[in-house]
């Protein structure tokens, strides 16, 4: 058996690995794959067996994609991090002895803040949303939705009216590998999607696709991910907002002022459904970077500052 044959039957297997027994998502084992055929297509290059790979070598391929391909430090560590899962699973099936990837750095990060909205601007952007139009209702119900329970726009996409309690103030969401969580819902939210489902009502849906929330009028079927950031992106030209907007953006907004309302830091990891609260920490940073804003734009001494350099 060749070893070109032999790298598609263990990289078959891990990807089996990665469904049945990791239960990670479509979207993510995808990416997993693309990375490690990325570094696959560089060892046959190099005339090596990924089964032989050295720590010199990895680290040589990490290099070539920074100086060669110029790919960044952020993309470099989520391949990263993919390889060593599939050493990592290599090991475990004792198709290697030892793990190369145990001792290679990660690229270093700068932490980027997300942009953040404020009421007045979610406001704003629900202001822009033209009600006549037949998918009015349901766009504001989308962005109510967004920001009232900080989903995924993956989550948002896959809502299913099964999923909504209302009455218990609760909506049940399908997250990162399948992993389920209960998110309370405000009343706007509630009341927006409660208006939107008298116009979802006309639409004559697929089959297969009934129990979808948020769905086309066009398709039939429930919206894309693609669908929900072009709707965000062309609210957003209709305002005066500057900021890169996204349907994640709100997510990130309604974990903000979560955490400036004095919840609990554990409280929104699990309402934003993080395994790790590490990630959860980024608002915090969030939260420093605003109130420094804040402290340096009215402070006595800021302001007595900003007098002077005004008269000079």
């Amino acid at each position: 058996m060749s070893e070109k044959k032999e790298s598609k039957d263990y990289l078959l297997k891990y990807k089996q690995y990665l469904l049945f027994e990791k239960s990670l998502s479509a979207n993510t084992i995808e990416a997993y794959i693309h990375d490690i055929e990325k570094l696959l297509q560089y060892l046959r290059k190099k005339e090596q067996d990924p089964l032989d790979v050295t720590l010199e070598l990895l680290e040589e391929f990490l290099s070539n994609l920074h100086d060669t391909e110029r790919i960044v430090a952020r993309s470099q560590a989520r391949m990263l991090s993919g390889i060593r899962s599939f050493y990592q699973y290599l090991t475990l099936e004792e198709y290697i002895k030892a793990d190369p990837t145990l001792l290679i750095e990660s690229p270093k990060i700068g932490m980027k803040l997300p942009e953040v909205l404020s009421i007045e601007e979610i406001d704003e952007i629900l202001n822009a949303i033209d009600m006549s139009k037949p998918e009015g209702q349901r766009n504001r119900a989308i962005i109510e939705t967004l920001y009232s329970c900080g989903l995924r726009v993956s989550e948002a996409c896959n809502l299913r009216l099964s999923d909504l309690f209302f009455n218990e103030g609760f909506i049940k969401v399908e997250g990162k590998g399948s992993k389920q969580r209960l998110v309370p819902i405000s009343e706007n939210a509630i009341a927006e999607i409660t208006a939107y489902m008298e116009e979802r009502a006309e639409i004559i849906i697929k089959p297969g696709y009934e129990d979808f929330l948020f769905v086309s009028a066009k398709f039939r079927k429930n919206l894309s991910r693609v669908t929900m950031f072009h709707i965000i992106k062309e609210l957003v030209k209709l305002t005066n907002i500057k900021k890169n907007i996204s349907p994640h953006t709100f997510r990130h907004s309604f974990a903000t002022h979560l955490l400036e309302g004095g919840a609990n830091l554990r409280v929104i990891q699990s309402m934003l459904g993080h395994e790790d609260i590490g990630t959860t920490e980024i608002y915090t940073h969030i939260d420093a970077s605003r109130l420094r804003s804040e402290i340096i734009e009215h402070h006595p001494r800021n302001k007595k500052r900003a007098v002077v350099e005004t008269t000079d």
